[in-house]
C-alpha cells in the first residue's frame, strides 16, 4: 500500500492539472447525478417490525383514514382574549378550503367540532331530563292503570256477589234469567274494560322497558362521553383553538412539499391571531451549513495557519475538505429518489467529511512540509509523504469507515443509511487526501512555506549536511533532529517518571469516571416540540397547546381494539364502553375517546390522552402498561400507536441494538489494531480508553441535554431525554476517530521501540513526535463539530456537542494523557505478541519505514 501511494503521490505532483481535472470531472458527474436523482428528504424516520408499526399496518387495512400522518395547527389570540366571531369565521374559512391541499385527507374545524362535543354533552343532560319526565309520566300512567285495575276488581267482586245472590234467590226462572242476562252484559262490559286495561298495561310495560333500555344506553353513552371530558379543541377561555390536519400518506412517505403547503395555507394572516404548527408539520429539512459551521471552519483555518505557518498551505486542507464534502453529500443525495432518506442522513456526512477531510490533508501536508524544511526535493517529498502519512491516513480512514458501515448491522434502515452516507464521505476524504492534496502540493512547490521557512530549506539543501534520522512516526517526525547530536536529542526527549505516569493514570481515569456519572441516569427518546428553538413554530405550538389544553394533549396515543367476529351494530357501543373503562382505569390517563369503528365492525380505534407530555416517564410507562394489558373480556386485543408510542418504540429498538453494535465495531477494529500495532495489549489499552471516553461523553451529554446543566450556554432551554440514536452514532464515529489518534501516536512509539529505543523512551519519543499534529487535528475536529451546536435543530445540536465533547475527552484525556502513562508503566510488555500470532498476521507497515528505505528523500 505504501509503495502504491508513493507512486500515486508522485504522479499527482508531476501531473497536477491532470489530477485536478479528474476530480473536476468527478464533481461534475456527481452534480449531474444530484440534479437528476434528488427527490427530497423526509423529516421522519421509523424502525420496521415495531409494535406501533404493526398497529399502523392494521389500521391501513381496516381504517385507512387513521393510518396516515397527522399534525396540528394552533391559533391563539395575541392578547389572550377570547376569539371573536369574525376571527372564528376566518379560521373556519381556512379550514374549509384546506381540503384541496395535496395529500390532505381531512381537516377538523375546531369550532364546529367543539360545538358538537358540547351539544353531545348537552344532549346527555337533555336526554336524562326527557327520560326522567317520560318515566314520571309512565309511572303516573301506571298508577292510573293500577287504580283502574282496582276499580275493575271491585266491580268484579260486586258482579260476582250479585250473580251469587240471583242464583240463590227463589225467583221464577224467567225473572232469574233476565237478571242473569243483565249481569252477563255487565260482565262483558267489565271484561272489555279489563282487556283494554291489560292492553294499556302491556303498552306501559313495553314503554317502561324501552325507557329502561334508553336509560341504560344513555348512561353508557354518558359514561363513555365523560371519559373524554378533558379533550377539547377550543380552550376554556376561548383564546386558543386547534385544527387537526390528517394526511392520506404515512409520515415516512409524506412529501415535504405537502407539509409546506399546509404551513403556507394556514399562515394567512388573521387579524389579532397568531398561528403555529406542531413539529409533525413544521419540522422540515434542517439547515446543514450555517454561520456556526463557517465559524468552525474559520477556527480550523486559524489552527492550520499556526501549525503550517503559511496561508497557502492552510488553505489546501479546507479546499480539499469542501470539495470532498460536496462530492460525498451530493453523491448520497443522488439516490434519494431510489431510497427513502431522512433529513438527518446528509448532515452526518457533511460533519464528518469536513472534519476528517481537513485532518487527513493536514497529516500529509505536515509531513511534506517537514521534509521540505530538511532540504528534500519537492516531488520526492510529496511521494514520500503520501506513502508514509498517506498510508496511515488510509488505515485511519478504514477504521472510521468500518465503524460507520457497521451501523447497517443494527437492522435499522435510516441508521444504516446514515452510516453508509458518512462512510462515503470519509472514503471520498481519504481518496482526495492521497490524490488531490499531492496535486495541489505539486503546483504550490515550495510556496507552501513562508519566506523564512523557504530560506531555511534553501540553506539546508545548499549545506547538504547529513542528518541523523530518528525513528519515524506516521508523519515521519518521531524525534527527528536536523543537525543536533544524539546526546542533545536524548536530553530533549526523556521518559516521564513512573510516579508521574501512575498519578496521570489515576487522575485521568477518575476524571473520566466522574464526568461519566450522569450517564447512569441517561434516558433515550426523540425530541418533541418543547426541545425546539424558542422562536420556532414547533415550540410555540407545543407550549400553547400545553398551556391551553394540558401537557398530555401533545402526546395523544392511538389505541386499536380488535372486536369479536360477528359483532352486531347494537353491541358496538357496549364493547366500546368496556374497552374505554379498561383504558381510563390506567394510571396517568387524562381522557379516552372512541374515534372510529371499521365498516365490518372488526376494529375500533380510540384516542388516549396521557396526563403528561410525550417524553415524560409516566407516558413511557403508560405505553408499556397498555401493551401489557390482557385482552378485554378475554377476546378484544389492544394495540398502541401514535407519535409518542412510535418514538418510544424507536428509542427502545435503538437501545437494544447498541450493545451488539458496540461489540461488532470494537471487535473488528481490535483485529485491525492488532495487525497494525502487532501487539495485544496496545489494542486493549486503546479500546479500554475509548470505553472510558465514551462513558464520559455520554455523561457530559446527559448533564447538558437531560439535566440542563449549562443549558443557557448550549441553547438547551427544555431538558429532556437524549436523542435515541445519538449513542449509536457516537459509538461508531468516536471509535473511528479515537483509533485515528491512537494510530498516529502509537505507531511512532512502536517504530522508535523497533529501532532500538528503550520502551519508556520510545513512548516519550513517539508522543513528542505526534503531539503537535494530533493536537492540531483534534482542535480542528472540535472546531468543526462545535459549529453544529449553533443549529436550531436539536438533533444536529446534540450531534455537534456529543462529537465535540467526545473528541475533546478522547484526544486530550485518553490519547494524550492516559495511553502514554499506561504504555510507560507497561514498558516492553506493551508490545508483546505470541509468536504464532506474529507469524500469521501480515506486516502492513503503516509507518512506511520500508518505503523510506527504498525512497529516501533527496537533499541538496
Amino acid at each position: 500500500m505504501a509503495e502504491l501511494l508513493h507512486r500515486l503521490g508522485t504522479f499527482a505532483a508531476r501531473r497536477a492539472w491532470t489530477m485536478i481535472a479528474a476530480w473536476a470531472v468527478i464533481l461534475g458527474l456527481v452534480v449531474g447525478g444530484f440534479l437528476i436523482g434528488f427527490r427530497g428528504l423526509s423529516s421522519s424516520f421509523d424502525i420496521p417490525g415495531t409494535a406501533s408499526g404493526d398497529v399502523v399496518a392494521h389500521l391501513q387495512d381496516e381504517l385507512p383514514d387513521f393510518s396516515g400522518a397527522s399534525g396540528t395547527v394552533v391559533f391563539r389570540t395575541d392578547d389572550g382574549a377570547a376569539l371573536t366571531d369574525a376571527q372564528k369565521g376566518e379560521i373556519s374559512a381556512l379550514v374549509s378550503s384546506a381540503g384541496d391541499l395535496p395529500d390532505v385527507a381531512r381537516v377538523t374545524d375546531p369550532f364546529s367540532t367543539q360545538q358538537q362535543l358540547d351539544d353531545q354533552r348537552q344532549q346527555v343532560v337533555d336526554g336524562r331530563q326527557q327520560l326522567a319526565d317520560a318515566r314520571a309520566q309512565a309511572e303516573s300512567g301506571q298508577q292510573q292503570l293500577d287504580a283502574g285495575k282496582a276499580q275493575l276488581d271491585a266491580g268484579q267482586e260486586q258482579l260476582d256477589a250479585g250473580r251469587a245472590e240471583v242464583e240463590a234467590a227463589p225467583l221464577p226462572a224467567v225473572q232469574k234469567q233476565a237478571q242473569l242476562d243483565a249481569l252477563n252484559e255487565q260482565q262483558a262490559q267489565l271484561d272489555q274494560q279489563r282487556a283494554a286495561l291489560e292492553q294499556q298495561q302491556t303498552q306501559m310495560t313495553d314503554g317502561l322497558t324501552q325507557i329502561a333500555a334508553q336509560e341504560t344506553q344513555l348512561a353508557d353513552g354518558a359514561e363513555l362521553l365523560s371519559f373524554a371530558d378533558a379533550i377539547r379543541l377550543v380552550s376554556d377561555d376561548g383564546s386558543t383553538a386547534i385544527v387537526n390536519v390528517s394526511f392520506d400518506k404515512p409520515r415516512l412517505e409524506l412529501p415535504e412539499a405537502s407539509k409546506e403547503a399546509v404551513v403556507e395555507h394556514f399562515s394567512t394572516s388573521v387579524s389579532g391571531v397568531d398561528v403555529a404548527f406542531n413539529t409533525e408539520i413544521s419540522q422540515g429539512i434542517p439547515e446543514i451549513f450555517g454561520v456556526g459551521e463557517v465559524i468552525g471552519i474559520a477556527v480550523a483555518g486559524v489552527v492550520l495557519l499556526v501549525v503550517l505557518g503559511s496561508l497557502l498551505a492552510a488553505s489546501f486542507p479546507i479546499v480539499t475538505a469542501i470539495v470532498g464534502v460536496a462530492i460525498g453529500a451530493m453523491a448520497t443525495l443522488s439516490f434519494s429518489g431510489v431510497v427513502q432518506m431522512a433529513s438527518v442522513t446528509p448532515f452526518l456526512g457533511v460533519m464528518l467529511g469536513l472534519a476528517v477531510g481537513i485532518d487527513y490533508a493536514l497529516f500529509i501536508l505536515y509531513r511534506h512540509r517537514r521534509q521540505l524544511l530538511q532540504g528534500a526535493d519537492v516531488i520526492e517529498s510529496i511521494g514520500l509523504a503520501n506513502g508514509t502519512a498517506g498510508n496511515a491516513v488510509v488505515f485511519a480512514g478504514s477504521t472510521v469507515i468500518v465503524a460507520l458501515l457497521a451501523l447497517n448491522i443494527t437492522g435499522i434502515p435510516f441508521l444504516g443509511l446514515m452510516g453508509t452516507a458518512g462512510a462515503v464521505s470519509v472514503l471520498v476524504a481519504v481518496l482526495i487526501a492521497v490524490s488531490l492534496t499531492p496535486a495541489l502540493l505539486g503546483l504550490a512547490g515550495t510556496r507552501i512555506l513562508s519566506r523564512r521557512a523557504r530560506a531555511k530549506a534553501v540553506a539546508a539543501r545548499e549545506n547538504g549536511q547529513p542528518r541523523r534520522v530518528a525513528p519515524l512516526d506516521v508523519e515521519g517526525r518521531a524525534a527527528r533532529v536536523d543537525t543536533a547530536p544524539v546526546a542533545t536529542a536524548r536530553r530533549e526527549v526523556r521518559p516521564m517518571s513512573t510516579v508521574r505516569a501512575v498519578v496521570t493514570m489515576v487522575v485521568a481515569i477518575a476524571a473520566l469516571l466522574v464526568i461519566g456519572l450522569p450517564a447512569l441516569s441517561m434516558r433515550l427518546g426523540l425530541p418533541d416540540g418543547g426541545s425546539e428553538a424558542e422562536d420556532s413554530s414547533g415550540y410555540k405550538a407545543f407550549t400553547w397547546t400545553e398551556q391551553a389544553f394540558g401537557a398530555g394533549s401533545n402526546a395523544p396515543l392511538l389505541i386499536t381494539a380488535a372486536l369479536p367476529d360477528g359483532t352486531a351494530e347494537a353491541d358496538v357501543q357496549s364493547l366500546q364502553l368496556q374497552v374505554a373503562r379498561e383504558l381510563f382505569a390506567q394510571d396517568d390517563v387524562a381522557a379516552v375517546a372512541p374515534v372510529a369503528v371499521s365498516d365490518d365492525r372488526r376494529l375500533a380505534a380510540f384516542q388516549v390522552i396521557p396526563t403528561e407530555g410525550p417524553n415524560a416517564v409516566s407516558t413511557e410507562q403508560l405505553v408499556r402498561d397498555l401493551r401489557a394489558l390482557p385482552p378485554v373480556n378475554g377476546d378484544i386485543e389492544l394495540g398502541v400507536a401514535g407519535a409518542a408510542a412510535i418514538n418510544i418504540d424507536i428509542s427502545e429498538g435503538l437501545a437494544d441494538v447498541l450493545p451488539v453494535y458496540l461489540i461488532v465495531v470494537v471487535g473488528l477494529s481490535f483485529l485491525i489494531m492488532v495487525m497494525v500495532f502487532r501487539s495485544l495489549l496496545v489494542p486493549l489499552i486503546a479500546t479500554g480508553g475509548f470505553v472510558l471516553s465514551l462513558f464520559a461523553t455520554f455523561g457530559a451529554v446527559t448533564a447538558v441535554f437531560q439535566w440542563g446543566w449549562l443549558g443557557d450556554l448550549f441553547g438547551v432551554h427544555n431538558p429532556g431525554p437524549i436523542l435515541s440514536f445519538l449513542p449509536v452514532i457516537l459509538v461508531g464515529i468516536l471509535f473511528g476517530l479515537a483509533m485515528d489518534y491512537q494510530l498516529f501516536l502509537t505507531t511512532g512509539m512502536r517504530e522508535a521501540w523497533a529501532h532500538g529505543a528503550k520502551p519508556r523512551l520510545a513512548v516519550a519519543q513517539g508522543f513528542r513526535a505526534g503531539r503537535t499534529v494530533v493536537t492540531a487535528a483534534a482542535i480542528i475536529m472540535i472546531a468543526v463539530f462545535s459549529g453544529f451546536i449553533t443549529s436550531e435543530a436539536v438533533i444536529i445540536k446534540s450531534f455537534g456537542l456529543g462529537l465535540a465533547l467526545g473528541v475533546l475527552l478522547d484526544a486530550f484525556l485518553v490519547r494524550m494523557l492516559l495511553v502514554p502513562a499506561i504504555m510507560h508503566v507497561l514498558g516492553g510488555a506493551a508490545w508483546w505478541l505470541p509468536r504464532r500470532l506474529d507469524r500469521v498476521i501480515p506486516n502492513v507497515d503503516v509507518e512506511g519505514s520500508a518505503l523510506e528505505r527504498r525512497h529516501p528523500a533527496h537533499h541538496g
